[in-house]
């Protein structure tokens, strides 16, 4: 998945899980259609709204280039789900 980075656990994002919606920080160059589009292929969901804002300009210098991001409220539709992930026990 290359525009989406990881899944964002803050205390609103918690909140939210309740309304069905989740977050995710995305790579800025992403577009929405290519979000939903991951989202729907990895997670196996129906993805009904999309809501994203840029995070403030703090930036991660990755060599030569500055990678931002922007966060992502993903909606689904009533009945689906993204479960846990969960670490292997080793």
């Amino acid at each position: 998945m290359d525009g989406i980075k990881y899944a964002v656990f803050t205390d609103k994002s918690i909140r939210l899980l309740g309304k069905n919606q989740y977050t995710f920080n995305v790579e800025s160059g992403s577009t929405r259609t290519e979000i939903k589009h991951w989202v729907e292929l990895f997670f196996g969901v129906k993805v009904i709204a999309m809501n994203s804002y840029q995070l403030p300009p703090k930036g991660r210098r990755m060599g030569p280039i500055m990678t931002h991001y922007r966060r992502m409220i993903i909606t689904l539709q009533p009945g689906y789900s993204i479960p846990p992930l969960r670490k292997k026990r080793t």
